[in-house]
């Protein structure tokens, strides 16, 4: 967990069943396993009017837990951007409380954090729970590009090849880290690179 004193990292907690009846859970690998952790906690019913929208990931574990809820539907998506249009439309058409519910990498959660917020959702109808992997979205300060996934410190940025010190600050706006180069004095520097971000 990150320390207390950055005050630009989220605050993730448990997920938890709220009152209504529009349930939207979005969720990637291990996030399933909070869904199904709070399904425990849920009273009977609670999924009848639920949507599951899940990424499984590589492993593509987990989707045949999701599917023994019951939920009114659940969609399996490869990625973060294929599900956006449906993402978007649906919380654009959102009935008045709905209970959005995001679980799993911080990439995923902060990604559709943008889009419900964009969308008028309020915060305080959004529940969040970090599981799996520690894997960062990094924005190099440099190109602006976006590299996803990155697990070392430093990191090569995937669009301008820049050695980058994958810095705490998280961008909200851009549901990112921010890095910056490690050797911009001299390029032919190169520190060791070492697995920061399981």
């Amino acid at each position: 967990m990150a320390a207390k004193t950055i005050i630009s990292r989220p605050i993730y907690g448990t997920l938890s069943p709220q009152p209504g009846k529009h349930h939207l859970f979005i969720a990637d690998a291990e996030g399933a396993l909070a869904i199904t952790d709070m399904a425990g906690k849920a009273p009977p019913g609670f999924f009848d009017g639920a949507e599951i929208v899940f990424i499984p990931g590589p492993e593509g574990k987990h989707a045949v837990a999701l599917e023994a809820l019951k939920p009114a539907q659940l969609h399996i998506a490869p990625s973060f951007a294929s599900l956006l249009p449906r993402l978007k439309h649906t919380l654009t058409n959102a009935h008045m409380g709905l209970r959005l519910y995001l679980a799993g990498t911080e990439g995923l959660i902060g990604q559709a954090m943008q889009v419900a917020l964009e969308a008028g959702i309020d915060n305080t109808s959004i529940e969040t729970e970090h599981r799996g992997s520690l894997a960062r979205r990094v924005q190099c300060v440099h190109c602006k590009g976006i590299t996803e996934n990155v697990t070392t410190q430093p990191a090569t940025c995937s669009h301008c090849g820049l050695l980058l010190l994958v810095r705490d600050h998280y961008s909200r706006r851009l549901a990112a880290f921010q890095g910056v180069c490690i050797n911009a004095e001299d390029r032919s520097e190169s520190p060791p690179i070492e697995e920061a971000f399981p």
